[in-house]
C-alpha cells in the first residue's frame, strides 16, 4: 500500500489537540489515517512543543510528542528550506512560518501539506 506522505502544520496540530469541535474532529481524523506518512520539521515542533513543556500542560505535550515520534521523515537542509522559504514568501506574499513550513513540505516531496 503507497501512504500518502503529509505534512501538518502547527495550526492543525493545535486543532486536533483542541477536543470535541468539528475542525478538531476532522483534524483528528487524519491524524488516524493509516493511509498517510507523516513528514514534519522542526519549525512544526517549535510552534507547538514549548509552550505546553513551559505551561506544564502535560496532557498536550504528551499529544505533540506522540504525534511527532509517528513521523516518518524529518526536513533537515534548513538553509536550503530558508532560503526557498525566502522565494516563496516574496512570490505569494506569505508569512514567514507559513513560507518555512511550505518549503520543508515541498523539500520532503510531500503530497500534501494540512493547515488550518
Amino acid at each position: 500500500m503507497n501512504r500518502k506522505k503529509t505534512y501538518i502544520d502547527s495550526g492543525a496540530l493545535i486543532t486536533a489537540f483542541g477536543g470535541i469541535h468539528s475542525t478538531s474532529i476532522r483534524a483528528n481524523s487524519i491524524l488516524n489515517d493509516e493511509n498517510r506518512e507523516f513528514v514534519s520539521s522542526q519549525f512544526v515542533k517549535l510552534e507547538v512543543l514549548p509552550k505546553a513543556i513551559y505551561h506544564q500542560q502535560q496532557d498536550e505535550t504528551n499529544f505533540y510528542e506522540t504525534f511527532f515520534s509517528a513521523v516518518n521523515h524529518w526536513a533537515t537542509d534548513s538553509e536550503q528550506i530558508t532560503q526557498d522559504a525566502y522565494q516563496i514568501a516574496c512570490i505569494y506574499g506569505l508569512a514567514a512560518m507559513d513560507a518555512l513550513h511550505l518549503a520543508a513540505t515541498l523539500s520532503l516531496k510531500a503530497d500534501e501539506l494540512i493547515t488550518t
